[in-house]
């Protein structure tokens, strides 16, 4: 079993439930994990995830506003499965690095994982 990561990749976007966050928008901080199984050995990028096409995947759903970041998470994780039928497990976590809540000093965020074989 291989796990593909793709960690901390950084996107501005504007996400998010409160009018303010859909006009000036916020950076985002994202990871994603993608386990999958493969057959005999890894010599050729069609053996194994290519984490390109999920970087680009998931920079996409960066492109389209969502209201909450558990549907966003879910979106990402479904399209990581689409991409490669191979991976059978995927975890998203996404983090809101600059939070429109009053008085915070940190972050706040969402981690999904789905298991695809069930």
């Amino acid at each position: 079993m291989f796990t593909v990561h793709l960690q901390n990749c950084r996107f501005y976007a504007y996400h998010g439930l409160h009018a303010e966050e859909a006009k000036i928008g916020a950076e985002f901080e994202v990871s994603v994990q993608a386990e999958f199984n493969t057959e005999g050995s890894v010599s050729s990028i069609h053996d194994t995830v290519n984490y390109v096409e999920v970087y680009e995947m998931v920079k996409q759903h960066f492109n389209r506003p969502r209201p909450l970041l558990e549907s966003l998470a879910q979106e990402i994780a479904d399209d990581v499965h689409r991409l490669d039928a191979r991976v059978h497990f995927v975890k998203v976590h996404i983090t809101k690095l600059n939070p429109p809540i009053a008085g915070i000093t940190g972050t706040v965020g969402v981690t999904y994982s789905k298991n695809f074989d069930s």
